[in-house]
């Protein structure tokens, strides 16, 4: 914050070496304590902001890819959630939906995305052939997307609806709230 975001109070306290940098600071009186104040843990609150924040990045290969896409418009509405767009850059996003099936030259395409996004980084895997690779049985479709990329939450159904994948972040949300800082990937 800088001087500008500070509100001005003509009774504050200035300390000598806050003049230089022009900080004011404001004096608590003892019946002010009560008003305001959060007492919490650093772990709670990180958790917290983590789950609040979520910036996806769409990876829709193929039908899955349109309830993703309904999921984001108004009937179910992320923003409700803090996922207002979806990032078109990995190095934007924070968690990763795949949805639709992964065939074996789009699978290096993929771990790269998921190596370019920032810690800590989540993955959804969404639908039957993201998961287990679905009713292709063939040697062009990778048999779940957790052989390229570590996943979290995995969504089913074939397509699966709005409301599933809707679930399925609520669940990756409360995983994320209780991680706090002890972000792990294997």
């Amino acid at each position: 914050m800088g001087v500008n975001d500070r509100i001005y109070n003509p009774g504050a306290k200035v300390f000598s070496s806050d003049r230089e940098e022009g900080i004011i600071i404001n004096p608590i009186k003892e019946e002010q304590i009560h008003h305001g104040i959060i007492l919490t843990t650093l772990d709670k609150v990180v958790g917290w902001s983590r789950k609040s924040s979520m910036w996806p990045l769409g990876f829709g290969l193929a039908c899955c890819a349109i309830e993703m896409m309904c999921t984001a418009a108004s009937r179910y509405d992320l923003a409700r959630f803090g996922m207002e767009i979806f990032r078109s850059s990995p190095r934007q996003a924070d968690l990763m939906i795949v949805s639709g099936r992964v065939c074996q030259k789009m699978g290096p395409v993929l771990k790269q995305l998921y190596n370019q996004m920032p810690d800590p980084k989540w993955v959804i895997a969404m639908g039957a052939c993201a998961s287990t690779g679905g009713i292709f049985n063939n040697y062009a479709v990778i048999k779940g997307v957790d052989k390229i990329v570590p996943v979290d939450m995995y969504v089913p159904g074939c397509p699966p609806r709005p409301e599933q994948l809707l679930d399925g972040l609520m669940k990756l949300h409360e995983k994320v709230r209780k991680e706090g800082l002890h972000y792990r990937r294997a």
